[in-house]
């Protein structure tokens, strides 16, 4: 039997051994103990404990002794001026920009149609009431009148005849009633024409000046048409317009004191004060009457009316002191008897050309009329007296 050659080892590679070096083996490092380095660990373990040591002496021990804290000065309070003022009584006035409208005002118009037979008055002239303005021409009037006469004296006649037949037993009753009726008929047209025959004299309905007049002789006129306008300015009525929040203010009766563009001034009383207000303005209409019988003051011109509403209890103070508070309140800044800032809200009830009067301050106060500026309510202030700027 042949054996299978086997196939030759591989030679296996083999390090050389390394030779230490024998003089490097002599010369190796050796360690030992440095006396320096301990000394300093130990310095340093002693200085952290007596570092912790101190610091904690104050919880263990503390000190009886502390050091006096020095606070920080207080600032000196501002230097304001004061003025002491003291309420008076006043009288509260509602004061609004009106106009002067006549008393009364119409239109003239002709009640009828027909030709103007004659003009009485011209524009400009004063009339009294019942006063002739013109006449229409009065034939055609007068013939229908002339006409109804008869009628009127044959249906007088026709029902005697009726009744006297009905008497007799003649006639029936339907006759006596149908001669009746005619008779009514003719009675009804009289009176048209009579009234007719009123309406051909225009007459002024007041006293009264005539503003305008559109009338000559000769001239056709239709029933409707305007003729002239009548004006009574004996008195003259001034209207305003009220706001919402002073309607309360006003009632009927009140004297009030008119002063006219013109100069004049007169007085006058409130005679109409209105329940409802205009849509567009959300303002009342109010009325005061003035006399003018002289008729000096001429309507349509404009007019200042002041009228008296009561009496308050009220401060009169520069407008230069007032100031506002955080919320927007008008108001006055005071010092109390502590010198400390109060501030107070105020309402004006009356404004002059100097000041104005305000309420809603104590009887007598110390208000601030230099310095206010500078300083806020509950701040302490030094005061001196001063005057109101």
């Amino acid at each position: 039997m042949t054996s299978k050659p086997q196939k030759a080892a591989k030679p296996e590679t083999v390090n050389p051994p390394v030779v230490e070096d024998p003089k490097a083996a002599r010369e190796q490092l050796t360690f030992t103990a440095d006396s320096g380095a301990s000394r300093s660990t130990w310095f340093s373990g002693i200085l952290v404990l007596v570092i912790v040591g101190w610091m904690g002496s104050g919880f263990i021990f503390p000190s009886e002794d502390t050091d006096t804290v020095t606070a920080r000065e207080e600032p000196a309070p501002v230097a304001v001026a004061v003025e002491t003022s003291v309420a008076e009584v006043i009288t509260q006035f509602y004061q609004a920009e009106g106009q002067a409208l006549p008393d009364r005002d119409t239109m003239m118009r002709a009640e009828t149609s027909g030709d103007i037979a004659e003009v009485l008055v011209r524009k400009g002239q004063d009339v009294s009431a019942g006063d002739v303005i013109a006449r229409f021409d009065p034939t055609s009037n007068q013939a229908d009148a002339n006409r109804v006469a008869e009628d009127l004296a044959s249906a007088e006649r026709e029902l005697q005849n009726a009744q006297q037949l009905l008497e007799r037993g003649v006639a029936t009753a339907d006759r006596v009633v149908d001669a009746r009726a005619s008779l009514a008929s003719v009675q009804a047209e009289a009176i048209a024409i009579e009234q007719a025959a009123d309406a051909l004299t225009i007459t002024a309905p007041f006293d009264g000046r005539i503003e305008a007049l559109d009338l000559d002789e000769g001239e056709f006129v239709s029933a409707g048409t305007e003729v002239g306008r009548l004006v009574d300015i004996t008195p003259l009525t001034v209207a305003i317009q009220v706001p919402q929040q002073s309607l309360t203010r006003l009632s009927v009766g009140q004297p009030a004191t008119v002063r006219f563009i013109t100069g004049e001034e007169r007085t006058g009383t409130v005679t109409f004060v209105g329940t409802s207000a205009a849509a567009e303005t959300r303002t009342f209409l109010a009325e005061v009457e003035v006399e003018n019988d002289d008729g000096a003051i001429p309507a349509g011109i404009s007019a200042e009316v002041i009228i008296p509403t009561g009496e308050a209890t009220a401060h009169f103070l520069s407008p230069s002191i007032v100031s506002l508070s955080a919320e927007g309140e008008l108001g006055v800044k005071t010092v109390n008897s502590d010198d400390v800032v109060e501030f107070y809200a105020i309402q004006v009830v009356k404004a002059q050309i100097d000041g104005i009067w305000v309420t809603g301050l104590p009887e007598s106060v110390d208000i601030i009329t230099v310095g206010q500026g500078f300083v806020n309510e509950t701040e302490t202030v030094a005061p001196s007296v001063g005057e109101q700027s």
